[in-house]
């Protein structure tokens, strides 16, 4: 069952032993700076799988599975400020919606 949220995640992925995939919208200065290999870095050192391309619009897309509390933390991530997390790039608002993960998804890419 799918979820949208303006923010950080809340109350999908149930358990942090729960497998849980996240589609994150990335919305802000986020082209062109070194964000998607910034994603991937923190997304591989958490043991997610998936990807982060840009969007015609913009945007970066997120797409990121593994365990629950992994998912979320990446997603906060994203969001929170780069003085703290020496992320590239402006991040003005992240969307989330959460799905339950697919089979066979390897990796980490830059699309």
């Amino acid at each position: 069952m799918p979820r949208t949220s303006p923010s950080e995640p809340t109350a999908y992925p149930v358990t942090p032993d729960t497998d849980a995939r996240v589609t994150a919208f990335v919305h802000g200065y986020v082209q062109g700076v070194g964000f998607r290999w910034w994603v991937r870095a923190r997304a591989l050192e958490l043991g997610l799988v998936g990807h982060a391309r840009n969007t015609y619009d913009d945007r970066v897309e997120v797409v990121a599975q593994g365990p629950s509390n992994a998912v979320e933390r990446l997603v906060r991530l994203l969001g929170e400020n780069p003085s703290t997390t020496m992320r590239p790039g402006r991040v003005t608002q992240v969307t989330t919606q959460w799905a339950d993960p697919r089979q066979g998804v390897t990796g980490f890419v830059e699309r």
